[in-house]
């Protein structure tokens, strides 16, 4: 998703997530109540699982209520299904990457995100904003998530590298993740009302 743009995903649209989908500086993501985000399993980027990462300087805007969460899942959970998807089905896919310009404890005030290639410049997070504003997230279900990448090396269901407290995050559940539920790299976000199963 390139920077600077703005872009609007729906309810009434299904979203696959293709590999490694960045929201690259100065873009912001709408993404409307009841609208179901999956990560591919079968993926054609040359990437080893599929992840949304917002990069610094860029916004997700993601505001489910209490009976249209916004959900995001592997691509074969089929949601009218209740029984399809267990909690033993994890690391299906990755997970949602937030990173930010606030205050971590690393030499330098940056690091690379854990999961992904230390060499990508837009999985940097870190600086020196603590009421850096990375958008909302309210009323999120993150399901199956937590793919290997490589060994000791997977991705969270909910990543947050140098999130500044001017982010809101409320009202977020993690369910059936194979790595952390939710994890925290420095950064300044208050999270409430979470939950990770």
């Amino acid at each position: 998703l390139i920077g600077g743009q703005t872009y609007d995903w729906t309810a009434d649209n299904v979203y696959i997530l293709d590999g490694l989908v960045y929201l690259e500086e100065g873009g912001v993501l709408n993404i409307e109540a009841g609208t179901t985000i999956k990560g591919a399993t079968s993926i054609t980027t040359g990437d080893n699982t599929s992840a949304l990462i917002i990069t610094r300087g860029a916004r997700i805007v993601a505001r489910g209520t209490a009976s249209a969460p916004i959900i995001f899942t592997a691509e074969e959970d089929d949601l009218s299904d209740s029984g399809d998807f267990t909690a033993q089905d994890r690391g299906e896919w990755g997970g949602l990457v937030i990173l930010g310009n606030a205050t971590i404890a690393r030499p330098g005030g940056e690091d690379g995100i854990e999961g992904i290639d230390a060499d990508e410049a837009r999985a940097r997070f870190g600086g020196t904003d603590n009421e850096d504003n990375s958008g909302t997230l309210r009323y999120i279900s993150i399901r199956h998530g937590g793919a290997q990448l490589s060994t000791d090396n997977e991705i969270n269901g909910l990543t947050l590298g140098g999130v500044g407290a001017g982010t809101t995050i409320d009202y977020v559940e993690v369910f059936a993740n194979e790595d952390d539920g939710i994890e925290f790299f420095g950064g300044t976000v208050k999270v409430t009302h979470a939950a990770v199963s």
